[in-house]
């Protein structure tokens, strides 16, 4: 039996140790926390609970297969429910969009809110993105690439992704099919997740559409931190989970090859070993003698948030849903500020999710927990984060105070990119590498090292990308590059 070592029990880093511990390998998880959960850490402050990873959760199948490589399944170990509304869209001249639990509820009020043209278009784009969905997973996001010559193993499939528009702009696909320009915007806002606007990303991004709005969104019972606290439960019997375990560095024989990790507490041995720490972040730390791999030489980040976790008391708007949208007026402007610029939005989007509207006990009674979100520049943009928190701080203050929302603080964290920064992440940002195509797919950083034999990779930073149903995928990876390692040893 293999021993493989996983760095981190993050969503990725959980989801590799399921499958390599179904692979039949000896497990070991390390991980600095106390908890897991990575970039989807939960804190607890004076009675609230928050969770300071992402708020979204889609695709639930794609946590069942971990769990089922253990013999679990997502509805035993994760359950949840799908929401309704999944989003609240407010726009700037007072109104609001709601994307429902279903299609043709959503297209009910598309009609309502847009008029019957937009709501056949809405109904007819559900079959075009359903077949993107069908042919880009299996054979470019779900796929190990060695080469670019990966993106040829099914050429089939890639010449009907390019009659699909899928290499064109996402834009495109959603704007030459709908024409109010607040539909367009709740069909493509989704394109901050890729870490570019809607005109510059990629239209095979427009799956991220197909998942928030057709395939749904989802609350696990519980709150976001069930997600890798029913993880690591149900992986509990099979492998072994060491918290509070700082990993130093890599142990390495005289041909190079990885033997282990040394921790605060010494070292322990493995046959190989999956890292999680951010990929960039792992090379400046992990690796410092070799010299970067191409794809990390000009990383381009994505753009960062800030975020402001609150909690508060007094009575929450009558038509709040658990995910609000607050569009300001301006749309292509505000990207250019925030990523070709590295500014902060002059008329920002927010975001507004409020936790305890399905999961109260989140919150002490009377009260409430709310996520508040501004994307901002990652630090390699202008602003000075040293002398801006406390600014954003009252910005978002009073945006909630202006849209009615409770204001009566409690408790609060705020975080902006620099304190991204200091949890480990890449730029500051919690979205990783931005999806450009020089950055997506095979010209994504590898989840192995060539020069470091027995060393992989999983996150959001390398294959196939961010959010919770791309790390989940990462894990997978991973696991299946350890599997033919090991399996190659023998």
């Amino acid at each position: 039996m293999s021993t493989v070592i996983v760095i981190g029990a993050g969503l990725s880093g959980l989801s590799a140790a399921c499958h390599l511990a179904g692979q039949g390998h000896r497990v070991v998880v390390l991980e600095r926390e106390d908890t897991p959960g990575g970039r989807g850490l939960r804190v607890e402050q004076a009675g609230f609970t928050f969770d300071l990873g992402p708020t979204v959760m889609t695709m639930p199948e794609l946590l069942d297969e971990p769990l089922r490589a253990i013999g679990s399944s997502q509805a035993r170990a994760v359950p949840m429910r799908r929401l309704d509304p999944a989003y609240r869209g407010v726009f700037a001249d007072g109104s609001e969009l709601l994307m429902r639990g279903s299609t043709e509820a959503t297209a009910r009020e598309v009609e309502r809110l847009c008029g019957p043209e937009d709501a056949r278009a809405f109904r007819e784009l559900e079959p075009f993105l359903a077949e993107l969905y069908r042919t880009e997973l299996p054979n470019f996001i779900d796929h190990n690439f060695d080469s670019v010559l990966g993106l040829l193993h099914n050429p089939v499939a890639g010449l009907k992704l390019v009659r699909m528009g899928a290499f064109g702009s996402l834009s495109r696909i959603i704007d030459s099919r709908i024409g109010d320009q607040r539909l367009r915007r709740m069909l493509s806002f989704q394109a901050l997740y890729a870490g570019l606007s809607p005109t510059d990303a990629l239209g095979v991004y427009a799956v991220i559409t197909y998942m928030d709005t057709y395939r749904g969104v989802y609350l696990p019972e519980g709150g976001m931190g069930a997600i890798p606290q029913g993880m690591a439960a149900a992986l509990a019997p099979h492998v072994e989970i060491g918290y509070g375990t700082t990993v130093t560095g890599l142990l390495r024989d005289s041909a190079g090859k990885v033997t282990g990790v040394a921790t605060g507490d010494g070292p322990v041995a493995a046959d190989a070993v999956v890292c999680t720490i951010d990929t960039p972040v792992a090379y400046r730390w992990l690796l410092p003698e070799l010299s970067l791999p191409r794809s990390l030489r000009r990383p381009v980040y994505s753009p960062s948030a800030a975020v402001w976790h609150v909690g508060v008391r007094g009575q929450l708007p009558e038509r709040a849903a658990h995910h609000n949208i607050h569009f300001g007026e301006a749309w292509e402007d505000c990207f250019d500020e925030l990523v070709t610029r590295g500014e902060l939005m002059s008329d920002p989007a927010r975001l507004v999710t409020i936790q305890t509207i399905g999961e109260p006990q989140l919150a002490p009674d009377g009260a409430h927990t709310l996520y508040v979100l501004e994307p901002t520049p990652n630090l390699d943009g202008r602003v000075d984060w040293a002398t801006e928190s406390g600014p954003m701080r009252e910005r978002l203050h009073q945006f909630l105070q202006d849209n009615h929302y409770p204001s009566d603080v409690v408790a609060e964290r705020l975080v902006t990119p620099r304190e991204w920064a200091e949890l480990g992440m890449g730029g500051g940002t919690p979205f990783a590498l931005a999806h450009l195509f020089r950055q997506t797919g095979p010209f994504r950083p590898a989840n192995h090292e060539p020069r470091v034999p027995g060393l992989f990779f999983a996150g959001s930073s390398t294959t196939p990308g961010v959010g919770v149903p791309m790390v989940l995928i990462s894990g997978k990876l991973a696991a299946e590059r350890v599997g033919t390692y090991l399996g190659g040893r023998r």
